[in-house]
């Protein structure tokens, strides 16, 4: 078996955080700030951090907009991060297969 090309692992997406909103996103479609913040179990300095670092990879989008008097932001899912979630999810599975392999 072909060695596993840790390499290749996109480590935008790789952190468990950066990876729970990537996820959520793509089951759920966009979500709010607030929304991402509880389904994580985060605080709010982190998940602004791990956002922008995914934005910047334009693997997400943001929309910003008032509530009554209340910002609010949602994201969601760019194809560019959906096409970069699958390649990550496909890595994982090369290295559970070779894993199991070599057990």
């Amino acid at each position: 078996m072909n060695p596993v090309d840790f390499n290749g692992l996109d480590t935008a997406i790789h952190g468990p955080l950066r990876l729970g909103i990537m996820a959520a996103l793509q089951v759920d479609g966009a979500l709010d700030f607030t929304t991402l913040k509880k389904r994580l179990n985060t605080v709010d300095g982190s998940l602004n951090l791990h956002l922008g670092k995914l934005e910047e990879r334009n693997y997400i989008t943001s929309k910003k907009a008032f509530v009554g008097l209340r910002p609010k932001t949602t994201y969601k899912i760019t194809p560019a991060g959906r096409k970069a979630l699958a390649e990550y999810i496909q890595s994982m599975k090369n290295l559970i297969k070779h894993l199991e392999a070599s057990a």
